[in-house]
């Protein structure tokens, strides 16, 4: 009988790590929002990794998470490490490319619960109703994230609180732009002016 037991788990695994080794080398997640603030106002938001405690969509499943930036305060090089509950585990994130104000590019490095590195992307573009933010992550799959992915879908899961960080970026990003004051430029008539006088002034007169 536990011979038989036993025969039944060997061949379960194997199946187990047969499908595992049949999922996609590599995955890719990708939600986006169209958010009513200039453009360069909704990059500062992701360009500025300290900014990110206001919308980001795991600061909530840990309050007492510890945080530790490095590098500039913005742009390439700037990183940011965590450490805190099973909900958030530990990592480290760097900006690897800043090109203001049309993308940021990191790199995602987890360190627990269990180790791997992803690029997350974010891609801003003008619309006619804002700013168009796409949030981008993709990597390879790691043996044991294939076998997570039998059991989990990883693009509905990371969806799920890349929906929740853009919903939060969009609110805080518009309620920021409700509070700039909108700068206007006005034609200066009379420089034009004087500039046509003196334009005048220069033409000898006709004999």
């Amino acid at each position: 009988m536990i011979r038989k037991v036993l025969l039944v788990v060997v061949v379960l695994l194997s199946l187990l790590l047969v499908a595992a080794a049949m999922q996609p080398d590599t995955f890719r997640v990708e939600r986006s929002a169209t958010i009513n603030a200039p453009r360069p106002l909704v990059f500062a938001q992701v360009n500025d990794l300290h900014e990110w405690t206001a919308w980001s969509p795991w600061e909530k499943l840990d309050p007492n998470m510890s945080k530790t930036f490095s590098g500039p305060q913005t742009g390439k090089g700037a990183s940011y490490a965590w450490k805190g509950n099973d909900d958030v585990g530990a990592g480290k994130m760097t900006i690897t490319k800043s090109d203001a104000p049309s993308q940021v590019v990191l790199e995602l490095a987890f360190l627990e619960p269990f180790e791997s590195t992803s690029t997350t992307l974010f891609d801003f573009h003008e619309t006619d109703s804002g700013t168009h933010v796409s949030w981008t992550m993709k990597g390879n799959n790691t043996f044991m994230g294939k076998i997570f992915c039998l059991f989990m879908d990883m693009d509905s899961m990371i969806g799920k609180d890349f929906e929740k960080g853009l919903a939060t970026l969009k609110k805080v990003s518009e309620s920021e732009a409700a509070q700039t004051p909108k700068i206007t430029t006005k034609p200066e008539p009379v420089a034009v002016e004087a500039e046509t006088n003196a334009e005048a002034e220069a033409v000898p007169a006709a004999d």
